[in-house]
């Protein structure tokens, strides 16, 4: 992966998602190019909310939150190439293909989001992701996402209102 060395910290995190606790996903970028690729973290902890339901005897990272982590490590790529109003900006997953769970992600596990930029065609992006830990395998999907302006201006693949 031929990056950039960009930090985006937790803090710099927050300014472009608006996630918050407890579906914030993602932890920090590691590694960022732009209108290419990114690759992000994510600590997975025993204070993780959702492990107190699943499951109570062996705590296992829910497949959909994975899912979301990926989305939103995807976020952070549209986000970080083209200024936006987080106010004003709700990023939405619109698709989700060829998902495939390979192993699971417990709590001490170091999950490593890997998204690329595949094409944008009217209004939506498509991404290839990848979540591993250990360089294992644990989830890979292709996701479709799109942006919705809250004060209805369409905005052209350049960040441009129409």
């Amino acid at each position: 992966m031929n990056t950039q060395a960009i930090n985006l910290d937790i803090h710099k995190i927050l300014t472009l998602l608006p996630h918050r606790y407890p579906i914030l996903l993602v932890d920090r970028v590691l590694a960022l190019e732009p209108h290419k690729s990114i690759q992000a973290l994510k600590n997975v902890t025993i204070n993780e909310p959702y492990f107190v339901g699943h499951f109570p005897t062996r705590p296992v990272m829910p497949g959909v939150l994975i899912l979301e982590a990926l989305a939103q490590t995807a976020a952070l790529l549209t986000f970080a190439e083209a200024p936006h109003d987080p106010a004003n900006t709700v990023y939405y997953f619109v698709g989700i293909d060829r998902a495939r769970f390979k192993r699971p992600v417990e709590p001490g596990d170091q999950l490593i989001l890997n998204v690329k930029f595949e094409r944008y065609m009217r209004g939506i992006w498509k991404f290839s992701a990848k979540a591993t830990v250990d360089d294992v395998v644990a989830c890979e999907a292709e996701l479709m996402c799109t942006i919705k302006h809250l004060d209805g201006a369409e905005k052209t693949e350049s960040g441009a209102s129409v």
